[in-house]
C-alpha cells in the first residue's frame, strides 16, 4: 500500500446526515479560512462568512451533490455527480435567490468569479468537487486524501472523469498525487487566480 493509502484506510467515510450540516459547514468556513477565493469573497471574517455560505450552498444543492463526511466532522467533501436531474424551474429560481442572499456584499465577487469557473467546465459528464475541507487543526493527516479517494474510486469503477478548481499552488499537488492534472490557468481581471484540474477514469 502507498503511504495515501494507508493513511485514507484509518478513516471511514460516510455521507453526511442532514442534522450535520451546520456542524460540517463550520468546518469547511475554518478550512477555507485561508484561501485565496473564501477571502477574496469574504475579506472581514472569512471563516464565520464562508461557513454561512457553504451552509446555503449544501441547503440549496441538496439533490445534486453527493456529500461525505468522516466520524468527528473533521474534515467534508461536496461532490457533484454527473448530469444531475434538471429541477423545476420556480425551484431554480427559489435555490439561485437563496444563493445570492447568502453571498450578501459579496454577490458581484462570487458571480464573477463563478461566470469565470463556469466557462471551463467540460461539457461531457463528470463528477464535480465543489468543496473539499478538512479543520486546521486535522489538516496533514491524511483526512483530505480520505474523502478523495473514496469518489475518485467510484469514478473508476463507471468510467467516468473527475473535475475540480484550486487556488492554491500546495493543492495543486495535492491533487496531482491523486491523478488530476492541471487543465487551465484562469487569471481573472479581478480577483485571485485559479488552476482547472481534470483526472481521467483509470
Amino acid at each position: 500500500m502507498t503511504p495515501d493509502a494507508l493513511k485514507d484506510a484509518r478513516y471511514a467515510v460516510r455521507p453526511v446526515a442532514p442534522s450535520e450540516f451546520d456542524e460540517v459547514a463550520h468546518c469547511l468556513g475554518r478550512a477555507f479560512q485561508e484561501d485565496p477565493v473564501a477571502m477574496y469573497f469574504f475579506p472581514k471574517e472569512t471563516a464565520k462568512c464562508y461557513g454561512h455560505f457553504a451552509r446555503v450552498v449544501m441547503d440549496t444543492l441538496r439533490p445534486h451533490i453527493h456529500y461525505a463526511t468522516i466520524d468527528g466532522l473533521t474534515g467534508a467533501a461536496l461532490w457533484q455527480p454527473p448530469s444531475p436531474p434538471k429541477e423545476p424551474f420556480v425551484k431554480s429560481l427559489f435555490s439561485a435567490a437563496r444563493l445570492l442572499w447568502a453571498a450578501g456584499s459579496a454577490f458581484g465577487r462570487v458571480a464573477g468569479l463563478g461566470q469565470a469557473m463556469e466557462e471551463h467546465r467540460p461539457n461531457e459528464p463528470h463528477w464535480y468537487l465543489a468543496m473539499l475541507g478538512t479543520d486546521p487543526s486535522e489538516q496533514s493527516r491524511g483526512i483530505g486524501s480520505a474523502l478523495v479517494h473514496e469518489t475518485l474510486a467510484r469514478c473508476d469503477h463507471e468510467g467516468t472523469p473527475a473535475y475540480l478548481e484550486t487556488s492554491t499552488e500546495k493543492n495543486i499537488r495535492f491533487y496531482e498525487n491523486h491523478g488530476f492534472q492541471v487543465e487551465v490557468e484562469i487569471r481573472p481581471s479581478v480577483g485571485p487566480r485559479l488552476w482547472t484540474m481534470s483526472r481521467l477514469a483509470r
